[in-house]
């Protein structure tokens, strides 16, 4: 194994000046987050959308693009997605608005707006409105959602037998 001595600290792309416009057509990882954020600064594009229902989870697919879809979601206090992964697809999570919690394996994660998560393929979570007010969610997935298959309660998250 060869050693580099090149090291990133940090969130790089929060580095303003050296992002680079979101391709027409993005192809890797970083472009799907530079779009995700794109798409977030521009609230005129999705915020007159957003749509809040106490009895299912809302979302709204806001764009396609070749190998890719965009989808928006909002949560009302207390919903949540269910531990699921993603099939084939890798994705890009970008909270917009309000906090959400991703749960792990590894442990809960607190996710405030501008926060984003990057998974591949088969990742599982659980994504959860913890808070008192709406939250909104953007979800970019590379190659478009096909399939999200849901998964057993994790012993990191358990959860009430209902009788």
């Amino acid at each position: 194994m060869v050693e580099s001595d090149l090291q990133i600290a940090g969130d790089i792309l929060s580095v303003q000046h050296l992002l680079q416009p979101a391709p027409e057509h993005p192809a890797t990882v970083a472009e799907f987050v530079g779009l995700a954020r794109s798409i977030a600064e521009d609230r005129s594009a999705w915020e007159h959308l957003v749509r809040y229902d106490a009895t299912t989870r809302w979302y709204h697919r806001l764009r396609t693009g070749p190998g890719y879809e965009v989808w928006l979601l909002s949560w009302v206090p207390g919903q949540g997605s269910g531990r699921h992964d993603h099939g084939a697809s890798s994705g890009v999570l970008t909270v917009l608005d309000g906090a959400l919690t991703e749960h792990t394996a590894r442990g809960p994660l607190s996710l405030r707006a501008g926060a984003q998560r990057v998974f591949a393929p088969g990742y599982a979570h659980e994504v959860v409105n913890d808070g008192l007010e709406g939250a909104v969610s953007l979800h970019v997935y590379f190659p478009g959602l096909t399939e999200m298959p849901m998964h057993n309660c994790s012993p990191a998250r358990p959860r009430a037998l209902s009788v």
